[in-house]
């Protein structure tokens, strides 16, 4: 079998404070178990990054068009507007060789600092969830539900912050989480330009 290039996705860690100000909650997904690439699993909103995202650079850089794909995606699964502005990059996860799908996604916090109603189709999304890290951790830890690794890890990194401005002020200032180390798939110059 030979090696499958990644598709370029972006995924949205959309995240919001408790109702009383003590804790963080992220928005999390449940794909429909009839998609193939992590059917039935519980995800952060996003996708693919389509050939209208490249479309709006002459440049065609990725970077940029994960931004908008970003956007698009956690509208079309969330109902939930967001702008590029709020985006924060933290990590980039190509999924390993010799699997049948391969994505090289960048991933953005998305901190909500607004209430948000989340509709999600009923088709690829089948139903939503605002939890915190810790409590979806120890649900995917009892086999409640399953997540991702990079889902997982991406909660790990968050679960200790209680508040979004600790958190982004920790998000900008800790390295970008890059799997594998040394994908070649993950091009940070982009992000200057």
């Amino acid at each position: 079998m030979t090696d499958i290039t990644p598709v370029p996705a972006a995924t949205v860690v959309v995240i919001r404070e408790t109702a009383n100000k003590t804790d963080l909650e992220v928005l999390l997904l449940r794909r429909n178990s009839k998609l193939v690439f992590h059917g039935g699993h519980w995800v952060f909103p996003g996708g693919r990054v389509d050939v209208a995202d490249f479309a709006l650079d002459e440049d065609g850089l990725e970077y940029r068009a994960a931004l908008r794909a970003a956007v698009r995606e956690t509208k079309e699964e969330a109902g939930i507007d967001i702008n590029i502005d709020q985006l924060i990059h933290t990590a980039h996860w190509t999924t390993p060789p010799k699997l049948p799908r391969r994505f090289c996604t960048w991933f953005f916090l998305c901190p909500l600092k607004e209430p948000a109603t989340v509709v999600v189709d009923n088709d690829e999304i089948l139903e939503h969830r605002w939890i915190t890290p810790r409590a979806a951790l120890a649900d995917a830890a009892a086999d409640n539900w399953v997540l991702p690794r990079p889902t997982m890890v991406t909660l790990q990194d968050i679960e200790m912050h209680r508040s979004l401005e600790e958190l982004v002020e920790d998000a900008k200032q800790r390295d970008i989480r890059v799997f594998p180390k040394d994908s070649s798939y993950y091009r940070p110059l982009e992000m200057g330009c």
